[in-house]
C-alpha cells in the first residue's frame, strides 16, 4: 500500500472484532485476571518488554490504544514495530539508557533540538559524547560507542545529513535519526539504514498542538529492548494522547504536503524581501549541496529559517509586529508558528556550539501551517517592512 492508505487504514487490524469503526480509547489502569498462572505469564512477558499474553494487567505495562498508535506509525515508517513515550526526550532518553547498556559513548552530529544537546551534553545519563560533523562520525567512533545520533532536517538550520553516508561509517554502530522536522510522508530513515527512527509526535504527527508525545519506530528486537526500558522508567504515553495521535495520521500526508507547498511560497517571499539576509530551506540552492531532497527526502518539509539584517533587535521587533503568525515554539502544527531559537529552543545550548552551525541572534525559525500563504506572507512583509529602517540607522551609526 502506498503511504496515503497506510495513514489512513494502519493500526485498525481488530477494528471488525471490535464492532467499531472509530478508535476506542480504553482508560483503564488496571486489568482484570481470572487464572494466576496465566496473568503470571503475562506479566513476566510484558516486563521484559514483550505484548500481553491475555490480561494486560497494568497500564504501565500495556495499554491498546497506544498500540493501535504504535502499529500505525510503525505502518508509515516500513518499521516492524514502535514504541511510543510520553515525550519526544522521553523517546530519545530510552534510546540513550539501552545504549548505556552496551557502552559508555555516543557520537552525535549537530545540530541537534535544543533539548537533546543538552541531555547528551550534561553527562546525566552517564554517557561521555562527541560532537561532530557528518562527514567525520568515522573519525569520532570509540571501541565503546554505542550510538550514533544524527537529526535531519536538523534543528534549527535545516541542515540535511546524508542517513546512509553516517551508517556507512558508523557500521556496527546503532544509529538513531531524529526525523521529527521530515515525519514519515517525507523520509523513512530505517529504509536507508539507519536503526531507529524518532519523532517528536508533539509536531507534525498530532498536528494541532494538543498532544505531548514521542515514538521510536525499530525493529522488533529493539523494540522489546525499549519497551522494557518504557515499562521500567514509567515513561507510558496517556492513551488519549496515544487516540489523538493515531487520528492525526490518517490526515498526515495532506497536512504534511499543503503546508510543504505554502513553505515554498513563504520562502521565496522572504528571499525578496530587502530586511531579510538569508533564507534556509532545503529546497533554495545553497541548502542541498547533496542532493538529498528527491533522493532521501520526498520533498523540503515546511519549515524553514531566516536571518534578519539588524541582529537580534530586528528579530524581536519582528516578533512584536506580527499580527496573524503565532510566536510560540514548536512547529507542525495547522497554525503558522514563529520562536527565536537563541533565546527560546535552543537557549540551553552551548553558545560556541550554536555558532559553529550557523545559530545566530538573528535567525527566526518558522513552521509553515495551513494558512492561506498569501496572508502569512503578508503578515511577514508588513512585520519584516517595521526592521528596515532600524537596519538604516544601524548602518547610519559611526
Amino acid at each position: 500500500m502506498r503511504a496515503d492508505t497506510i495513514a489512513v487504514r494502519s493500526g485498525r487490524g481488530d477494528f471488525d472484532a471490535l464492532g467499531v469503526h472509530a478508535p476506542p480509547i480504553d482508560l483503564s489502569t488496571t486489568y482484570p485476571f481470572q487464572d494466576l498462572d496465566a496473568a503470571t505469564d503475562s506479566y513476566d512477558a510484558m516486563a521484559a518488554g514483550g505484548m500481553p499474553r491475555g490480561s494486560s494487567i497494568y497500564a504501565r505495562l500495556h495499554n491498546p490504544t497506544v498500540a493501535r498508535f504504535e502499529q500505525a506509525l510503525a505502518a508509515m515508517e516500513g518499521a516492524e514495530e514502535a514504541v511510543a513515550f510520553a515525550s519526544g526526550m522521553a523517546a530519545t532518553t530510552a534510546v540513550l539508557l539501552e545504549a548505556r547498556n552496551r557502552g559508555g559513548h555516543v557520537v552525535a552530529v549537530r545540530p541537534l533540538y535544543g533539548g537533546t544537546d543538552e541531555l547528551l551534553r550534561s553527562g546525566l545519563l552517564g554517557l561521555e559524547v562527541t560532537f561532530t560533523t557528518a562527514d567525520q562520525v568515522r573519525q569520532a567512533l570509540r571501541p565503546d560507542t554505542a550510538l550514533v545520533i544524527v537529526e535531519t532536517p536538523g534543528n534549527p538550520t535545516l541542515e540535511l545529513v546524508d542517513i546512509a553516508a553516517v551508517v556507512a561509517q558508523a557500521g556496527e554502530v546503532p544509529v538513531m535519526v531524529d526525523s521529527t522536522f521530515a515525519t514519515p510522508v517525507l523520509q523513512n530513515p530505517l529504509r536507508h539504514g539507519a536503526t531507529f527512527a524518532m519523532h517528536s509526535a508533539t509536531k507534525f504527527l498530532g498536528g494541532h498542538g494538543d498532544v505531548i508525545a514521542g515514538v521510536v519506530a525499530t525493529s522488533g528486537n529493539w523494540a522489546t529492548r525499549l519497551r522494557r526500558i518504557r515499562v521500567i522508567t514509567g515513561a507510558l504515553l496517556h492513551p488519549l494522547a496515544g487516540y489523538l495521535l493515531h487520528r492525526g495520521l490518517q490526515t498526515l500526508p495532506v497536512r504534511v504536503r499543503a503546508a510543504q507547498a505554502n513553505a515554498r511560497v513563504i520562502a521565496g517571499g522572504l528571499l525578496e524581501h530587502a530586511a531579510v539576509r538569508s533564507v534556509r530551506f532545503p529546497e533554495l540552492a545553497g541548502c542541498d549541496p547533496e542532493g538529498l531532497v528527491g533522493r532521501q527526502m520526498s520533498g523540503p518539509g515546511s519549515v524553514l529559517a531566516f536571518r534578519v539584517r539588524g541582529g537580534y533587535e530586528a528579530a524581536r521587533a519582528v516578533l512584536l509586529k506580527l499580527e496573524l503568525v503565532t510566536r510560540a515554539v514548536s512547529l507542525g502544527s495547522v497554525d503558522t508558528l514563529i520562536e527565536h531559537p537563541v533565546g527560546l529552543t535552543h537557549r540551553i545550548v552551548d553558545e560556541d556550539a550554536l555558532a559553529e552551525v550557523g545559530v545566530t541572534q538573528d535567525l527566526l525559525r518558522l513552521s509553515v501551517g495551513l494558512e492561506d500563504p498569501a496572508d502569512i506572507l503578508a503578515d511577514l512583509g508588513q512585520a519584516l517592512d517595521a526592521v528596515i529602517p532600524m537596519e538604516a540607522a544601524a548602518l547610519a551609526t559611526p
